[in-house]
């Protein structure tokens, strides 16, 4: 009876719970044999359409067959085919970005993360997996003998490679949406809005006075810490940091805002700490400061991609404010006529008359700060709505300073439940009506 259904029956026709109830199979490789070696089959099993789960552990070197540098690698890098001499200091080319290809493919779910966000490493994971798309998952992987870092540093250092935009995370998810803004999400990267984010620098004063600084994270402070990029900074000595003879040294991230004109006869250094805690200058190499561009123009490149470096347009304060002006118009002109006094006089056409926007309505998100458990979600989503208080307690700093989704997705990640997010504060935010129903569990 049922033949000719089965003649061509396959997992495409199957429901929901029978997809569900398939086992996964992930292929796993290295970044040597995805990136490089096998790049083409990698291509062509994207294209399939076919459920393929492929997941490449990237090292930014071959580190199986003697640590040669790969197109993974870094500009900078210092390994095996990219040796530091007389002529060449490092790696040249700049790191192929095998998360934007695979999402090139505009079919496949592609994930780019690191085992220090396991958050966003699970949540995109279980998503590919369970998608009936191809999925591509890029994972940061410490290969301790070629970063030259110690054996038990793997979630440190991924932790510090995506705080300086040296490995971005990434998602594109093709059932999002149709434009690549919809389907893209940079979120978990620390501070977006900023070109690096900050950290705290403790050191010691010579009399052992405890103190700290505030800095950027730039790719160079990251690449301070691993060996295969050692030969790329030198330590300037105290008695240099006087700064005579024009030859004055610059905080690399003030550095790389200079042009070519202004960048001459200047040095560009980070702050750092040797092993007493002591604060010192570590000069940046030529190599270096061009890796950091690279990694910056790579994040603006990601931000646009995402619809990030696009400025929203609030329709609604928009259609508000012209409201008011021809409400002034009108009150003027009745004045004129001796007929709109009454009006002219009230608070709302005052209003009007100065244009001002009506406040946006919704009740503001808030916290049960006490029950806070400080599990990080809230403040790395919504850093600008979000922050600790001396207790390591998270309390809203500001209400308005995130996209309503923002603050819904902080109140589903928050592990305490004590994030109530309230209503939109624009209602004239995207999905507005979808947000609205997610976050009335949580208020």
């Amino acid at each position: 009876m049922h033949e000719a259904e089965f003649t061509y029956f396959n997992w495409e026709k199957f429901s929901e719970e029978e997809w569900h109830l398939c086992p996964p199979v992930v292929a796993v490789g290295g970044d040597g044999a995805m990136y490089d070696i096998g790049f083409q089959n990698l291509s062509r099993a994207l294209m399939t359409g076919m459920p393929v789960k492929i997941l490449v552990v990237d090292t930014q070197v071959y580190s199986n067959t003697g640590g040669q540098a790969c197109t993974s690698s870094f500009i900078g890098q210092v390994a095996d085919m990219s040796p530091y001499g007389k002529k060449d200091h490092g790696k040249k080319e700049i790191r192929k970005e095998i998360s934007v290809i695979g999402m090139a493919h505009r079919s496949a779910f592609v994930a780019q993360s690191a085992i220090s966000s396991p958050t966003h490493l699970i949540e995109s994971y279980i998503d590919g997996l369970n998608s009936r798309r191809p999925a591509l998952f890029n994972i940061y992987a410490v290969c301790p003998p070629e970063h030259g870092v110690g054996d038990d540093m793997a979630v440190e250092r991924s932790k510090l490679a995506v705080e300086s935009r040296a490995y971005p995370l990434f998602r594109y998810d093709p059932d999002q949406g149709t434009t690549f803004s919809e389907c893209v999400s940079l979120e978990g990267n620390p501070e977006m809005d900023a070109e690096w984010p900050s950290y705290t620098l403790a050191y010691k004063e010579e009399d052992g006075t405890e103190q700290k600084m505030e800095l950027p994270m730039t790719f160079a402070d990251f690449a301070l810490g691993e060996g295969r990029f050692a030969k790329q900074f030198r330590k300037a000595p105290p008695d240099t940091w006087n700064d005579e003879g024009g030859n004055s040294m610059v905080l690399l991230a003030d550095f790389l805002k200079l042009d070519a004109d202004g960048r001459d006869g200047k040095f560009p250094y980070i702050w750092a700490v040797d092993k007493k805690q002591r604060l010192m200058r570590v000069i940046v190499s030529a190599e270096l400061v061009n890796s950091c561009e690279e990694r910056q123009q790579f994040w603006q490149q990601l931000k646009d991609i995402a619809g990030l470096n696009t400025p929203e347009v609030d329709e609604k304060a928009i259609a508000d404010r012209a409201r008011a002006e021809l409400l002034g118009q009108i009150s003027a002109s009745l004045a004129n006529f001796g007929a709109g006094v009454a009006q002219a006089s009230s608070p709302a056409s005052s209003a009007a008359k100065a244009g001002e926007t009506p406040a946006l309505q919704g009740d503001a998100v808030y916290i049960d700060t006490p029950e806070c458990t400080a599990c990080d979600e809230c403040t790395s989503i919504a850093p600008k709505v979000f922050a600790y208080n001396s207790d390591k307690k998270s309390t809203v700093i500001n209400p308005q300073g995130a996209k309503f989704a923002d603050i819904v997705k902080a109140a589903e990640k928050c592990t305490a439940g004590c994030l109530h997010p309230g209503t939109p504060w624009n209602m004239a935010e995207p999905n507005v009506e979808k947000l609205i129903a997610r976050a009335a569990k949580y208020n």
